[in-house]
């Protein structure tokens, strides 16, 4: 990722997607202009073709959820002048653009991201690339910062796509999350002004039981003391704090067997140290239990007086309203 990593659990997709969009003729991949230019969007030489939607849904924005935006353009083969949106994810005071795709030896879509007026937000974007048929071919994943008041233009490419991959391909906005750029999650890069990299792994999801890792390195020079469980709130979509969900301490709380269960032990991490802790839910629904809580994130401090940093596990907590955390345990990598 671009300023963060993207955590995503490898669950079913969600239900509301934005349009679908035809793909048109294209050269290779590199970004397009900023907020406020008239030109258009590209994938190399040659204008990305704009799609006509085949559907009109929702994707899940930094704030608000609304219907996505379409035009009916039908796409071609030539090269066009300023296409007009296509789909789009509304958001709080701005939002996600697919504004055209294309064809590089591999299909490539061009989106836009709006920001917020005094908010410097990242987005994680995911779109999925799709055939003539509406088979899945790939999901890709893309996150980016925006300033407060600005507009970053991506383009993204489709790798990975299999061998019977021939013809037209259409793309789809899957999701669009959203956290403050300070409290981004960091795998690797630059060393955070805290010392420590935290971050969410991409979790394990059998029979309804899910479980996602929540890592710690220390990347400072000191060393780094660690006692207790994170302290965890959940966000739903609109980044407000879910009250009627308290995390339970221990993942034994929710089920054994997770490596999230036993009492925490004070740790010192020296530098290049790390721990791990994990979120243990169920996804259960029980008829005439109220309605399922989704939350896509979550806030973490990894003790007191820490830093938060925003994590997307796409929480499903089911009807049940249980989720454990465990405590920090010194990771095997270590």
């Amino acid at each position: 990722m671009c300023a963060a990593a993207l955590i995503r659990l490898p669950l079913s997709l969600p239900c509301a997607v934005a349009g679908v969009l035809l793909l048109g003729g294209c050269g290779t991949g590199v970004p397009g202009a900023g907020a406020g230019s008239s030109t258009p969007p590209v994938c190399g030489p040659g204008s990305v073709t704009p799609g006509a939607s085949d559907g009109a849904g929702t994707s899940d924005g930094a704030g608000t959820s609304g219907d996505a935006g379409t035009s009916g353009v039908s796409g071609g083969a030539g090269p066009t002048a300023g296409p007009d949106p296509v789909a789009s994810a509304p958001a709080a005071g701005g939002g996600v653009t697919v504004l055209g795709t294309g064809r590089a030896g591999r299909p490539c879509a061009v989106y836009e991201a709006a920001g917020e007026p005094a908010r410097d937000l990242t987005y994680a974007v995911t779109l999925a690339f799709l055939s003539e048929t509406g088979r899945v071919l790939t999901e890709v994943e893309d996150t980016v910062r925006v300033a407060p008041g600005r507009t970053a233009r991506r383009t993204v490419t489709a790798d990975g796509l299999p061998p019977d991959a021939t013809g037209g391909t259409r793309v789809r906005l899957l999701r669009v999350r959203s956290f403050p750029t300070a409290e981004s999650p960091s795998r690797s890069g630059p060393c955070p002004r805290s010392g420590v990299r935290v971050y969410a792994d991409e979790g394990d999801a059998a029979m309804g039981l899910r479980v996602v890792g929540l890592h710690l390195e220390n990347c400072g020079t000191r060393p780094y003391p660690l006692h207790g469980y994170p302290r965890v709130e959940i966000h739903d979509e609109d980044h407000d704090r879910v009250e009627d969900v308290t995390p339970l301490r221990g993942g034994d709380a929710v089920a054994g067997g997770t490596g999230a269960e036993g009492p925490p032990e004070p740790l010192v991490l020296r530098p290049g140290g790390r721990a791990r802790s994990a979120l243990v839910w169920r996804n259960t629904v029980e008829a005439g239990a109220g309605a399922p809580v989704n939350a896509p994130y979550a806030r973490v401090w990894a003790k007191s007086g820490a830093a938060p940093v925003t994590v997307i596990p796409e929480l499903d907590l089911g009807t049940t309203g249980r989720l454990a955390v465990g405590p920090w345990k010194t990771d095997a990598r270590s």
